[in-house]
């Protein structure tokens, strides 16, 4: 299949991992100071933005071997994984599988709590669109009809600040969830949203450096971030104030520094 990324900078090999739902210009505020001081890449998940969208099942276990074959068709080492939502859950467990052009790993507002159902707290919209979508044929019936005002409400529910939502963003993320195979895979991808939280079993394998980081207003509670940290070995913690499940809109400066801290570049 057919992944679309984005390659800048020079320098150690950073690959940013977007959301569920998003695609790689949720990172457009951040890649150009990153650029300064990495190898940037940026890719699109198979059935997000502009690559292919191929019949299976949409879980933990494929996007970890898109993202694991990708590194590898580019023959990426020595890398840190930096990803959000399911980007962030999506590093760990390639490390906890011992990844070995793996170095080091940043993960942001992991999605690996409520059962993989963390949209659902976003909004009313959130919740809704969760629930329609894991219901068989009514999901098939509504989710690909859904006009771009509301498909704006609901990633809305990821930012603290509406403003920080880019209207342009919005419209694209709507424009390609209309291209062919879209639907099924965010479908498949709700319906199989417990693997998410599942991957913690394999945590404490991990033998990477991590550094967790959450949005102060995340989908998660204190509770599960604080589980899910001390079941990794020597993880680190930030906690970004004002932010919320996309980091990378809310607050992307505070972001970039804590990263390019984290990676030693």
């Amino acid at each position: 299949m057919r992944l679309r990324y984005i390659a800048a900078g020079n320098g150690p090999s950073l690959v940013l991992l977007h959301t569920l739902r998003t695609q790689l210009d949720i990172f457009e505020r951040m890649v150009p100071e990153l650029a300064a001081h990495f190898s940037v890449v940026a890719l699109d998940y198979p059935g997000h933005g502009y690559s292919d969208a191929p019949p299976g099942r949409y879980d933990a276990a494929f996007f970890s071997a898109a993202v694991d074959a990708f590194l590898e068709r580019l023959d990426l080492r020595d890398v840190t994984l930096a990803g959000i939502s399911i980007g962030g859950v999506i590093p760990l467990v390639l490390a906890a599988r011992g990844n070995p052009r793996i170095r080091r790993i940043v993960s942001i507002n992991p999605y690996d709590y409520a059962a993989g159902l963390g949209l659902a707290r976003s909004s009313l919209l959130g919740f809704v669109t969760t629930h329609v979508a894991r219901v068989p044929v009514m999901g098939e019936l509504i989710i690909p009809r859904a006009p771009p005002w509301y498909i704006r409400l609901v990633l809305a529910g990821g930012v603290a600040d509406p403003s920080h939502l880019p209207n342009e963003l919005a419209r694209e993320i709507h424009g390609v969830a209309k291209r062919s195979g879209q639907a099924r895979a965010f479908l498949s991808l709700l319906r199989n949203a417990r693997s998410w939280q599942d991957a913690q079993s394999d945590y404490r394998a991990i033998d990477k450096p991590v550094l967790l980081i959450w949005g102060e207003r995340d989908w998660s509670r204190q509770d599960e971030r604080l589980r899910a940290a001390a079941l990794i070995p020597g993880a680190k913690v930030e906690t970004i104030a004002g932010a919320g499940h996309f980091l990378s809109l809310d607050r992307p400066e505070a972001l970039n520094r804590l990263i390019i801290g984290f990676a030693g570049a």
